[in-house]
């Protein structure tokens, strides 16, 4: 692969060799795979050994300036410290004239999308309230100035729209790859169709082969005949049914779509414990 360069604003969360850059450019390699709207867009570190050094629970942002404007998103990465050399993101792309309601599609995905080996951008970080420490325990800012609170959780509940898997699969891996960690997980997952689907096939090994940690539901807006699942908006009755009761170790995670966000905190019984993530960007 040819080389790309990127800015990295990253801090050392461990004693690994962790990529540790304020302004700095560095060469590192970019690779795309997968067909279709969802692209796994791949982005080298300055060398085979070194990690990325994200805490769990945060996020990247990617800045590009683009058509005169400077457009930064934010973008959870689907690789952990267990990849030594790279830092691997999930995106789906936006095109123009598709969805009705975003007629110039996504500037930020589309751009990403034309990206060739060597092209250049920019990573910042590291970003994000929420810090998974493990076995159940996270730190959590109110604010981001906020001094992190401790909690102590035993059961995850999970709604996710879209490209906002992204978090929860992060976290997912991370829980499910340590087998002192008993921390159980309920996720629904929100698309329109069963194509938009991210993930499936990793999210239903995990589920097959962690039943009693990883619960795994359904929801899209146009399902296909015979869809075993749900149909529609989340709603109240869904969450009552396939994610944790309210309780002192219980919280629920959410991230996707401005509309899904709204559905879960007009929730009342979500309100005191329910963790919103910055959305996925366009």
């Amino acid at each position: 692969l040819s080389s790309t360069i990127f800015s990295l604003c990253f801090h050392l969360f461990n004693h690994q060799l962790s990529y540790i850059l304020t302004k700095d450019e560095v060469s590192a390699c970019l690779a795309r795979a997968g067909p279709g709207f969802d692209h796994r867009f791949r982005f080298g570190l300055p060398s085979p050994e070194h990690v990325l050094g994200l805490p769990v629970g945060n996020y990247v942002h990617l800045m590009a300036r683009i058509d005169n404007d400077f457009v930064i998103r934010a973008y959870t990465p689907v690789s952990s410290d267990d990849d030594k050399g790279f830092v691997d993101l999930i995106i789906k792309i936006y095109f123009k004239n598709v969805h009705p309601h975003y007629p110039e599609g996504g500037k930020m995905t589309q751009y990403l999308e034309k990206m060739k080996i060597g092209d250049t951008i920019l990573f910042r970080g590291p970003t994000g309230r929420l810090f998974y420490q493990g076995q159940g325990n996270l730190a959590i800012r109110q604010y981001k100035t906020s001094m992190p609170e401790k909690k102590l959780v035993c059961h995850l509940g999970m709604i996710a729209g879209g490209t906002g898997i992204t978090p929860m699969l992060q976290l997912i891996r991370h829980i499910t790859k340590n087998p002192m960690d008993k921390t159980r997980m309920s996720l629904i997952f929100a698309n329109q169709t069963e194509e938009d689907i991210l993930m499936r096939k990793e999210l239903e090994e995990i589920a097959k082969t962690h039943l009693t940690q990883f619960k795994l539901w359904y929801t899209l807006d146009r399902p296909p005949l015979g869809w075993k699942y749900s149909s529609g908006f989340v709603t109240a009755d869904m969450i009552k049914q396939h994610l944790p009761p309210p309780g002192k170790t219980t919280l629920i995670l959410v991230c996707g779509p401005p509309a899904l966000i709204q559905t879960a905190n007009g929730e009342t019984r979500l309100t005191q414990r329910c963790f919103v993530f910055c959305d996925a960007g366009d």
